[in-house]
């Protein structure tokens, strides 16, 4: 099995235009939500806040899956299956604002992108996903070289 982002999809990894998380409900049912990402070298990034859905989903089963694309290159996407390998509080605040900034270009996230006060009720949980498996998709047509 592939677990390696290929060089040429890691655009697709970093700050992609559109990314989609998958997780698995208590009874076993899929769960898919938006979500921003990064890519670190090792492990694909994602941010959620404590308590929500996706966070208790994947403390309960850390099989998740990650697609990621650019709706502008539709026959272009990279599928990233893997398991959740830390979820933890130190750094999720700053990883949100690097987020934030990459993905609507302001920061910090609370205050620019959601209101302010939401700070007080909201904790941010940086999560780490192992890339298990990935699959890779570049259909589009070649442009014959000469």
């Amino acid at each position: 099995m592939n677990d390696k982002i290929p060089q040429n999809f890691l655009d697709l990894a970093n700050h992609p235009r559109v990314a989609a998380l998958t997780t698995l409900m208590p009874d076993g049912s899929p769960q898919t939500t938006p979500v921003w990402c990064d890519y670190d070298g090792t492990y694909m990034r994602i941010n959620t806040m404590r308590g929500f859905r996706k966070e208790k989903n994947m403390r309960a089963n850390p099989k998740v899956t990650l697609l990621c694309y650019d709706p502008r290159e539709p026959l272009r996407s990279i599928e990233i299956r893997g398991e959740i390998a830390e979820m933890t509080e130190d750094g999720a605040m700053e990883h949100l604002d690097h987020l934030t900034l990459l993905y609507t270009g302001k920061a910090p996230y609370f205050g620019e992108c959601v209101p302010a006060e939401l700070r007080e009720k909201e904790t941010p949980v940086l999560c780490r996903i192992r890339p298990l498996h990935v699959v890779t998709l570049d259909a589009r047509k070649k442009e014959a070289v000469p």
